[in-house]
């Protein structure tokens, strides 16, 4: 059902859903794997799709940390809604990532420990994806920013925003996608 839901909604727009098919479970771990789950307080979620990488972030994260879903699709951000109705601490909003500060502003949050990235920069509009890029430096200060990508076309796009980048290949999802793990400067996350 999550693969026909998902199929569906990438032929109405491949630009703004990016894959044919959900992110594997390698990949989902993978991007959460450098995640500090006990001293996070506020992990944010661009593009959770249908909730692949959410997953994940719900098994491992403490039950106080908030967990903020900016989804763009109406129909996975409903059907995120109604997954994560009772859980107090998952804040679901139907917006784009572009607006990732306002959000924040709106919901009297000061710091975002870490922003998870399933969003398609390869083929969003230039523009959108500097303001999207611009939007989670500005909120990240001492953060991590954790992205995924079909290839490395756009790391030194993603670069320009975040100096300090790693990258690890996943080959076990379809297709094959790269990590990658995004700091400013030489500052750790903690």
């Amino acid at each position: 059902m999550q693969f026909i839901t998902f199929l569906t909604e990438f032929i109405k727009n491949p630009k703004n859903i990016g894959a044919i098919s959900p992110s594997s479970r390698k990949l989902a771990k993978k991007m959460v794997e450098t995640i500090c789950f006990e001293k996070a307080q506020c992990i944010v979620e661009l593009g959770p799709g249908t909730g692949s990488f959410t997953k994940e972030l719900m098994k491992r994260k403490e039950k106080t940390t908030k967990l903020i879903l900016i989804e763009y699709n109406e129909i996975f951000c409903e059907r995120l809604r109604q997954q994560f109705e009772h859980e107090p601490s998952v804040i679901v909003i139907h917006g784009s990532a572009e607006d990732l500060c306002m959000y924040m502003a709106a919901l009297n949050i000061e710091k975002i420990d870490y922003v998870v990235s399933g969003l398609p920069f390869t083929s969003l509009n230039p523009a959108v994806s500097s303001r999207i890029l611009h939007n989670v430096k500005d909120c990240l200060e001492d953060g991590e920013f954790i992205t995924f990508q079909y290839s490395l076309v756009r790391k030194s796009y993603i670069q320009q925003f975040f100096e300090n980048i790693s990258h690890e290949k996943v080959w076990v999802n379809l297709p094959p996608a790269y990590v990658l793990s995004c700091k400013l400067g030489n500052k750790r996350a903690s």
